[in-house]
């Protein structure tokens, strides 16, 4: 089984993945998520502190675990788009100052029009 990148999954645009991926990195950058974070922390700490039943630990303790899991495998995905698009526009720059230098065609000065802004469209 070959796993390709996430940003040449799509050919025409985003995915839903990916469109999720966009949005949970925008709300878990947010301050309401911050404050949901440590009130989830706070929540964990309260629990054990009161000496609640094991099932509330439990409960507020897998609670965690599926919120860090799911940021996680969203924002990992939000982190590789935007790593392909910089090392895109990286070879876009390196081959439109090699055509330069080299005195050739606008190629690679075409792809590197292209290239900006490209973080949007991955």
């Amino acid at each position: 089984m070959t796993v390709s990148h996430p940003a040449e999954r799509t050919r025409n645009g985003r995915g839903w993945f990916e469109r999720l991926a966009e949005t949970a990195s925008n709300v878990t950058s947010s301050v309401p998520f911050a404050c949901f974070c440590l009130a989830l922390v706070a929540a964990f700490i309260a629990v054990h502190v009161a000496h609640l039943p094991l099932s509330w630990q439990l409960l507020v303790g897998d609670l965690m675990t599926a919120v860090n899991l799911l940021l996680l495998a969203l924002l990992k995905n939000s982190e590789r788009r935007a790593e392909h698009a910089v090392q895109r526009k990286l070879d876009s720059i390196a081959a439109a100052l090699l055509e330069q230098h080299e005195g050739k065609g606008r190629r690679a000065h075409d792809d590197l029009r292209k290239a900006i802004g490209m973080e949007e469209q991955l």
